[in-house]
Order: structure tokens, then sequence, then C-alpha cells
């Protein structure tokens, strides 16, 4: 089964940028849409009556949620000891592949970084027995992968001020964590020489979201996406990423 995975931050629940994302959401034709930020259930009701979505949920109490056109089997919140927020775990009938929706602290700093670092290492352990299947990893991971700078002068001042006061160099340490547990970056794979740059939709300079499968099985990722266009750039400032992997 070729599966079209979405994986999106709607930003503060998505309410009134609702025909926006209806009309990405629609252009992208996922099957399974994979939410950060929808903290209105409402909003995700709407947006999956609107795309054809049989099976939804979401909730204020966490950040991430889904909608699906396939049937869904099960699906739940783990919060892992040391996280924060919480991992979506998600499985569809007919394979055995399975989704994890995940969404990391914000702001980028030494500080918040080496809570990423936490909240991270938690969620895959949380997730070991899983390990072995085939299974994804997407959403906002809010850090950088290896290579990629930050122009700290992007950032409004008081987000300047929060790093420069953790130290004068961010040390990108989260992404590392995915690379040496055996996973691979689904978009930096497939895309070496791309930016990929998926924030602020309005100037994009930094990736902060990520689409992850385990190393032996990276064959089955076949392409891996930003969705950029006018109704993206208004429907959030992040742009989502599509990915279409054999489940």
């Amino acid at each position: 089964m070729k599966l079209r995975l979405l994986s999106y931050n709607i930003r503060f629940g998505g309410l009134g940028r609702e025909p926006a994302l209806v009309k990405t959401i629609a252009a992208a034709a996922p099957d399974v849409v994979l939410f950060q930020e929808a903290t209105r259930p409402d909003v995700i009701a709407r947006l999956a009556a609107a795309t054809g979505m049989t099976a939804w949920a979401a909730t204020p109490a966490h950040s991430v949620g889904f909608m699906s056109r396939l049937p869904v089997k099960d699906h739940a919140w783990h919060r892992p000891r040391g996280s924060r927020r919480a991992l979506l775990e998600l499985a569809l009938e007919g394979t055995e592949t399975r989704l994890f929706g995940v969404h990391l602290t914000a702001v980028h700093s030494n500080w918040t970084e080496r809570r990423r670092m936490r909240e991270l290492t938690a969620m895959l352990a949380a997730i070991e027995k899983h390990r072995e299947g085939f299974h994804v990893l997407a959403g906002d991971f809010n850090t950088l992968a290896p290579g990629e700078t930050l122009d700290l002068r992007l950032l409004p001042r008081r987000l300047q001020f929060v790093a420069l006061l953790s130290g004068p160099t961010i040390r990108w340490r989260t992404i590392p964590i995915m690379l040496d547990a055996g996973y691979r970056d689904g978009y930096r794979s497939l895309h070496p020489q791309d930016d990929g740059h998926t924030f602020p939709t309005w100037a994009p300079h930094v990736r902060l979201d990520f689409v992850f499968v385990p190393g032996a099985a990276a064959a089955r990722l076949e392409s891996c996406e930003v969705v950029k266009g006018a109704d993206a750039a208004a429907a959030s400032d992040h742009f989502p990423l599509l990915a279409v992997v054999d489940a």
C-alpha cells in the first residue's frame, strides 16, 4: 500500500484559517495527516469533514492529533516520563506500519535543546517495542539537523535574547539522537542539496519539520516534499511535509 502522509503544524489550533488549511490539505491529497498544535477538536472535525477524512482525533490537552481517510485500528497518546508533550501513536487497518506524531518543545536555545533531547530520548524508549517493525516518526522537532544553521538575527528580539543568554552558539544535538538510533532523515536523504525550509511561511529560513524512517527500511520512503504555495503560506506559520511510503 502506498501511504501518503502529511505532517502539519497548523499554529494555535488553526482557528480562523480553515479555508486555507482545507485547500492546502486537499491539494496534497494525503491518506493521513499528523497534526501539531491541533488543540481545537472543532477545527479538526471541520477539516476532516471538508477533506473527506473518515477518522480523526484531537484534544485540547495535547498538541498532536490526526485525521485519516483510511480505517484506523487504534490510536493513543503517550506521555513518556521526561516529556512535556505527548507522543501520538496511530495504527491503520490493513498494515503493520505504525505512525508516530511528534511535537518537541519550542524556542531555540541550549536550554531548550537539552529539553528536546530528553523528550526525544524518552519517546524513543517508549516505542522500543515497535522498533523492529516499519514505522514513521513525523512532526515538528523544533530543532536543526547537523550542518544546518540558524541566523539569530532573523528571530524576534526577545528570542534572540533567550538564545544568546544560554550561550553564544546553540549546539543542535537532538536530531543526532535520531540518526545515532539508526533512523534516516527522510527529506535530507532524498534532497541532499535542497534547503527544505519549512518555517516561517512568510520568510522560510529553517527546517524544523521532519519525517524519519528506520535506516534499514529507507527504500520504503518513496518521496518527501515540502508543500508550498499561496494557500499554504496563508494557512499556518509552517509549511507541511508530504511523504509517500510503502506501508
